[in-house]
């Protein structure tokens, strides 16, 4: 199973939500889910994950130093497109693709905030990947 998680530039929301959700199937001993993340938005393709977001995971225990932001593709086809707002489940939909959201509610942007909000972004994120650990379970 393929889960794409979506954002607009792939360098906070989606990129937090990726690194989260297969840190925690791994630990659920979730297997053969791959766990990708982009872009609506093509501004930052290559780009490494925001710093207060890196940050922010690091001090959660998780590395997202990997990450190197991409532009959603729209020929892929995963099993499940997860957005991690209603405008991005909006602009999916008009490409064709539908998409469920990632968490309960919005995960707001946090990029042109101050620190702190990563962490509290982190902490929804958190709560929502939970929740799709268990859906994930299930439906393997």
């Amino acid at each position: 199973m393929h889960v794409e998680i979506v954002c607009t530039g792939n360098i906070c929301r989606s990129p937090m939500a990726e690194v989260v959700l297969r840190a925690k199937l791994a630990g659920a001993g979730v297997d053969g889910v791959e766990v990708t993340s982009s872009g609506t938005d093509g501004w930052h393709v290559g780009d490494r994950m925001d710093p207060r977001a890196a940050a922010a995971l690091r001090r959660r225990g998780y590395d997202g130093g990997a990450h190197r932001a991409r532009q959603y593709d729209r020929s892929a086809a995963p099993d499940l497109v997860l957005a991690m707002d209603s405008g991005h489940r909006e602009t999916l939909g008009r490409y064709g693709v539908p998409a469920q959201l990632f968490a309960s509610n919005d995960v707001p942007d946090p990029y042109y905030g101050e620190d702190d909000g990563f962490d509290e972004v982190l902490a929804q994120i958190e709560k929502a990947a939970d929740t799709w650990v268990d859906r994930l379970r299930t439906a393997g």
